[in-house]
């Protein structure tokens, strides 16, 4: 099939770990590599927001990317991209009526705003991933959500209207219905993770041997909860909370949301035994997290979560939300450990009763890699989301079916 991918913000080539690239860049880029090695042709199509962009890249991975002018070739915040929306449905429109795609899928809530109105005017059906919904971060963060004000209801818009939805978790489904979406024209295909890269066997970073280690992976933004993981620490004796993420190194001490965690951690009585590392390199990470006793994610809410399939790839025992896609990827008890956000003295005593019991980290962190081999590879996101394409292509009732041979202990 010919592939157009829309990430209107974020570029499957941009730098991890900025405000603004994540998980979604990752995804985005690993879903369109995935394809091509099946066979697909894809091509990415990602606002320009720099002027010594080219207009169009083929990258390594099989895959292209066009970059497209909305707007002046500068970086804008995400949440101020709205105005530029319909310059970028007019360049996916004459794009995609110069040359023939079978299908459009767009990532993010604007990138379907622009996929929409150019699918209508060529005929081209549009799938939709949300990433995270309107309705989700205003429930969470309330007044300091920066979003435009017309996202919630244009979500809602573009959920009864897009072809077919692709969601990433089984409780998003219920948010979406809540938004007027048709259940049935829902695939649930999770995220995946590079299971070529995140390997129990390989380099392990160097830490201090007196110590437990806590590993906390992540942008810093105030809803991941890092700071709730530092007032834990004060739960967790002789160990070690490190934080991977935010700023290069050298930025950490003018940036504001270190600045708060810092002043968290003082208050805490935890400053001695708290490490920001900062910006670390994708290719860092997979040895930072074998260095790890355990690895923390307990943000208030999460759309997906990668950070702990990563993890559980590389043999790790998780400790995470019981929120968004981490109920569907993690089994409490059985891959790893489930909490409720926002309440670090019960995250304090569970992490402390897992640093002491040496076997059961162990059967975790095997369960959890077994987990995250078996079900949540690049090739087997590919094929599920492939099935999605399928059924508003031709028709097929396989959209968002398990893939065959998978042992039945693995899904529950």
């Amino acid at each position: 099939m010919r592939i157009a991918m829309v990430s209107e913000h974020a570029s499957p080539l941009a730098t991890i770990g900025d405000v603004d690239s994540g998980g979604q860049n990752v995804h985005v880029d690993a879903l369109s590599a995935a394809l091509a090695r099946a066979g697909h042709d894809v091509t990415v199509f990602t606002r320009r927001d720099s002027i010594a962009l080219p207009v169009r890249v083929r990258t390594p991975q099989g895959y292209t990317v066009e970059h497209v002018d909305a707007g002046l070739p500068v970086e804008v915040p995400k949440d101020e991209l709205l105005p530029y929306m319909g310059d970028f449905a007019e360049v996916l429109t004459r794009r995609w009526q110069e040359e023939r795609f079978d299908v459009a899928h767009a990532h993010f809530w604007m990138s379907g705003l622009a996929a929409v109105r150019a699918g209508g005017t060529v005929g081209l059906p549009v799938l939709q991933t949300f990433h995270a919904l309107g309705s989700v971060k205003r429930r969470h963060q309330g007044q300091h959500d920066t979003s435009p004000p017309s996202r919630i209801a244009t979500e809602a818009r573009l959920a009864r209207s897009v072809t077919r939805i692709v969601a990433t978790c089984s409780d998003e489904v219920a948010e979406l219905a809540l938004l007027g979406a048709c259940e049935q024209r829902i695939s649930v295909v999770p995220c995946g993770v590079d299971l070529d890269r995140f390997t129990p066997e390989g380099l392990t970073a160097l830490r201090s041997p007196r110590r437990r280690r806590l590993l906390v992976v992540g942008r810093l933004v105030e809803r991941k909860g890092v700071d709730d993981a530092i007032r834990a620490l004060a739960y967790v004796p002789d160990a070690e909370l490190v934080v991977a993420g935010g700023p290069e190194a050298r930025h950490l001490d003018g940036d504001p949301e270190v600045q708060r965690l810092r002043k968290v951690a003082l208050r805490a009585g935890v400053a001695d035994r708290v490490v920001l590392l900062g910006k670390v390199s994708r290719d860092a990470i997979p040895a930072l997290f074998r260095s790890a006793d355990v690895v923390v994610a307990v943000p208030w809410y999460e759309p997906f979560g990668i950070v702990p399939l990563e993890a559980m790839a590389c043999g790790r025992p998780v400790v995470v939300s019981a929120v968004g896609g981490m109920l569907d990827s993690v089994l409490d008890e059985r891959t790893g450990v489930l909490v409720r956000p926002k309440h670090p003295r019960l995250l304090g005593s569970r992490l402390q009763q897992l640093l002491t019991d040496d076997e059961r980290r162990a059967a975790l962190g095997a369960a959890g890699a077994l987990r995250a081999r078996t079900l949540y590879g690049w090739d087997r996101v590919a094929a599920l989301t492939s099935q999605a394409y399928a059924a508003v292509c031709y028709g097929s009732v396989a959209a968002g079916q398990a893939a065959p041979g998978v042992p039945q202990e693995v899904l529950q």
